[in-house]
């Protein structure tokens, strides 16, 4: 072979500014680390857990990052996210739309305001910061990478999580709009859907045997999936090898929905 390029550089993020929302635990974390190891700049951001330890974790790794706090339950939120990233970076070419929350009552008793805090969490804070850097990408004529992380409940329907089962609906939607929308901007928008994923918000499902061995039966790869398995994807799609990928939403579940 004569080519001096490899097909791993179209993976690279070198010179990029990358925004991961709620990277302070689990998914968003992993996603942090792997886009600076990919070469990109990482603005880690936190809602109640502070992104600090990301940042610094990534810094002593010798990479580049930068920790910001923002609260997406206020409308404000997002808004003042975007304009602290600016800041500091002046533009963003990555955004990983992860943040999101879960409250879980019967659909009978669902409380109004938790509805309208799961949605504006996990859909209008999604929204808002999309629109804000598709904006900015357009004016610079800049090509750039949304992705958004959906659910399995993108799917299916859940149990006891209206609210949050509509809002990771609306994501897939809105990832497709905004798609169609931004192709011929140069901008891709995707969306990954993780299936059982190891973290702290699963930490109760793990122990509880039963429900464990359920789950395990279900999902055809026989194993719950690691933070790593969605990193690697969301890397994939930020990256110039995703360039011909557009309102996708991928399935990374082991099998889960195929079954």
């Amino acid at each position: 072979m004569t080519n001096t390029s490899s097909i791993l550089d179209s993976f690279r993020l070198d010179h990029k500014i990358a925004l991961v929302t709620g990277s302070s635990s689990g998914i968003g974390l992993s996603i942090a680390i792997a886009l600076a190891q990919a070469g990109a700049t990482v603005a880690c951001h936190g809602n109640s857990r502070p992104a600090d330890a990301t940042a610094r974790t990534i810094q002593e790794a010798g990479g580049s990052a930068f920790a910001f706090s923002a609260d997406f339950s206020d409308p404000t939120g997002a808004g003042k996210l975007f304009d602290s990233v600016i800041a500091q970076h002046g533009h963003v070419d990555i955004l990983i739309n992860n943040a999101g929350i879960i409250l879980r009552h019967d659909a009978v008793d669902y409380p109004f305001e938790d509805w309208q805090k799961v949605m504006q969490v996990n859909l209008n804070s999604v929204f808002q910061l999309s629109q804000l850097v598709g904006r900015a990408l357009i004016a610079r004529t800049a090509p750039g990478k949304i992705v958004n992380i959906a659910s399995l409940l993108s799917f299916q329907g859940g149990i006891r999580v209206p609210a949050y089962a509509a809002s990771k609906g609306g994501v897939a939607q809105l990832t497709k709009a905004l798609a169609n929308e931004w192709a011929s901007k140069q901008i891709q928008v995707n969306a990954i859907a993780p299936g059982y994923i190891a973290t702290d918000n699963t930490t109760a499902l793990r122990n509880d045997e039963t429900r464990n061995r359920q789950i395990l039966e279900r999902i055809p790869a026989g194993r719950w999936g690691n933070p790593s398995d969605i990193a690697a994807t969301a890397v994939f799609l930020a990256s110039p090898a995703a360039d011909y990928i557009t309102g996708t939403i991928l399935n990374v579940d082991g099998g889960w929905l195929a079954r």
